[in-house]
């Protein structure tokens, strides 16, 4: 592959892991389509891998509707090329204690996190198999270990390590690999929210779990993007079906 030919597509790229991601594949030669719900939530990543020299697009889909993820990537591989990579960063939180837990909050952390990888790694297989050639990163957790009021999350983010297995399975004769990359606790937004949802100052939270974590620090969307960096280069061929904690310690 050349730099010319590799394009990357991830989703939930307006914040968080999925924004540094997108910056960090771009800093490393691929043309980047930042996925999220709508084109204008992806317009700062966007905009911070032009300034930095990269080419970018935004992209709005909602990952769960199948015939908008297959509408997006047709418009990526029209716009950009055929898509090299795609990095399955989509998610949301519905946290709460099963007895409290409602059907919907079940169905759409089911329906983003699993249906989403699902739709976006079926939708750009084809233009892998094509090429030979594809590298699929799909974010799981430390969560899929178990993690009190994350039936949900967890459930979610374990499935996603068996999905992750199987297509390395499936694809692995075309050239494509597939691996999940699992974080501990990393400074987001969506962990801000979880502090104050449970009324705990957020530079506390961290303090907690920094202590907690054996490298004594908590995490931050650059780690995560890091080992991405390495799961979607053409050295990590031979790195398929694993399951990377990017969590300062075996469980974070």
């Amino acid at each position: 592959m050349t730099d010319s030919q590799r394009v990357a597509i991830v989703t939930g790229a307006a914040r968080g892991i999925g924004a540094a991601t997108a910056q960090r594949l771009a800093a490393d030669g691929f043309a980047v389509a930042a996925v999220d719900l709508t084109e204008d939530n992806c317009a700062d990543t966007v905009a911070a891998i032009t300034k930095a020299g990269g080419r970018a697009i935004a992209v709005g889909a909602d990952v769960s509707d199948s015939a908008a993820v297959d509408t997006a990537v047709a418009h990526v591989a029209a716009t950009l090329g055929a898509p090299s990579a795609l990095v399955n960063n989509a998610g949301v939180l519905r946290d709460n204690l099963l007895f409290k837990m409602s059907d919907g909050d079940w169905d759409t952390v089911m329906s983003v996190h699993l249906r989403g990888a699902f739709l976006c790694s079926r939708a750009v297989q084809k233009h892998m198999v094509e090429q030979k050639y594809g590298r699929i990163v799909s974010l799981s957790s430390t969560s899929a270990l178990g993690n009190r009021g994350q039936a949900n999350y967890a459930a979610a983010k374990a499935g996603l390590q068996g999905f992750t297995k199987t297509l390395a399975i499936e694809l692995g004769p075309f050239g494509i690999t597939a691996n999940a990359v699992a974080p501990g606790f990393i400074v987001t937004e969506m962990n801000a929210a979880t502090a104050a949802r449970v009324g705990v100052d957020f530079e506390a939270f961290q303090a907690a779990r920094a202590a907690e974590t054996p490298v004594r620090r908590v995490g931050t969307p650059a780690d995560v993007a890091h080992a991405i960096s390495y799961l979607v280069s053409e050295g990590a061929g031979f790195v398929t079906g694993q399951v990377i904690y990017v969590a300062g310690g075996p469980r974070g």
